[in-house]
């Protein structure tokens, strides 16, 4: 069914990569993605790869085990780089529940809405904060020692600044505080990106980091999660200084964020200064609509709508990575992929289906 995976001879070049993203370079759409969900990198590291599967590490042994899976799945099925990310340990509440799909062998998390870790400054001062020196960067200097060559790696800090604040607080007590506290509220983005930003120098001496595509979901099907005004002056803010920096190391830095950031898109790419833009969602904006009106500023990333991707068929699927690629290649500065991720309720087959049309349409 899948004729060209997994890739025979992989020629991956993350220089070219970059090149085509940043408009240095033409060439056919690569291919990009945020997160494949272990669920779906099963089947395919077992029964395309003909891989023994690793599951959650527990050691060294383990550990390294399972990211030679990971970097043999990026590998064969013709990415250009390995997408790995960690990150600092924020005490957050969360609940958990049984995901799903059956399956699926791990827990969904869900975010506390309505109470968080921090609603005063009594909450602030008691506030454990954590130390980048503390993150074990094992994994991502596993990964970059054992790249195969050609290949580049793709992280950032496991979710952003606006995430991790939404988290700490919970949405509900933001937004109150954002009123009633707006200094409580400063100073907890001002820690968070503090620490985001110390983490970042970490991130920089990785030798073969290629790009930043920084993870922090703003939006919702209408609108941003906060006021954009708010949203502007608390995340933003620190996104300018995060990207500045990636800059100052001679790197792209791509956003992926969910939602309708209409409201706050020029300010992303005039102030701010991104260099990408990923997650698309066809009832918020289909990527090529996007990409007409701002694919002359910045590169676009993936765009294959999730609906499409979960609940499609393999045909279907086919039939619209063709287009996004015929469509939106030729203008320049794009990748194609998911509109998202890859979340464990989309069918491998589908996924699959996405990857091997890539490789028919662009050679």
């Amino acid at each position: 069914m899948f004729r060209h995976l997994p890739v025979r001879n992989p020629r991956p070049d993350a220089e070219r990569f970059v090149d085509i993203l940043m408009g240095r370079r033409a060439g056919p759409p690569p291919l990009i993605e945020y997160i494949v969900d272990p669920t779906v990198l099963k089947p395919i590291v077992t029964g395309l790869l003909g891989r023994e599967w690793v599951g959650e590490p527990s050691d060294r042994a383990s550990m390294k085990a399972w990211l030679d899976n990971f970097i043999a799945f990026w590998h064969r099925t013709g990415y250009d780089f390995v997408r790995l990310e960690i990150g600092l340990p924020f005490a957050e509440r969360r609940i958990l529940h049984d995901d799903v799909v059956d399956r699926s062998e791990h827990q969904r998390a869900w975010n506390d809405q309505h109470q968080g870790a921090i609603a005063s400054w009594e909450d602030f001062e008691r506030y454990t904060w954590p130390s980048p020196e503390d993150v074990d960067f094992f994994p991502l200097e596993y990964v970059c020692e054992n790249l195969p060559e050609g290949m580049g790696l793709v992280t950032c800090h496991a979710a952003g600044v606006f995430e991790h604040v939404s988290q700490i607080m919970s949405i509900e007590a933001l937004c109150v505080a954002a009123c009633e506290q707006p200094e409580l509220v400063a100073a907890v983005f001002d820690k968070v990106g503090t620490l985001l930003l110390a983490y970042y120098e970490r991130l920089f001496e990785l030798d073969k980091l290629c790009a930043i595509l920084q993870g922090d979901d703003m939006g919702f099907r209408t609108g941003t999660l906060i006021a954009p005004d708010d949203m502007k002056r608390y995340a933003l803010s620190w996104h300018k200084r995060l990207a500045r920096r990636t800059h100052e190391a001679g790197l792209p830095y791509f956003l992926h964020s969910c939602g309708n950031l209409a409201a706050i898109i020029d300010d992303l790419l005039d102030d701010v200064g991104i260099d990408g833009k990923h997650s698309f969602e066809d009832a918020i904006l289909p990527v090529e609509v996007f990409q007409e009106r701002y694919g002359r500023r910045l590169a676009v990333l993936g765009g294959l709508d999730i609906n499409r991707l979960s609940a499609g068929t393999s045909g279907e699927v086919r039939a619209h990575t063709r287009y996004l690629i015929e469509t939106c290649g030729p203008r320049g500065r794009y990748a194609i992929g998911s509109g998202n991720s890859i979340p464990s309720y989309v069918p491998a087959e589908n996924y699959l289906a996405m990857l091997d049309e890539t490789h028919d349409v662009n050679g």
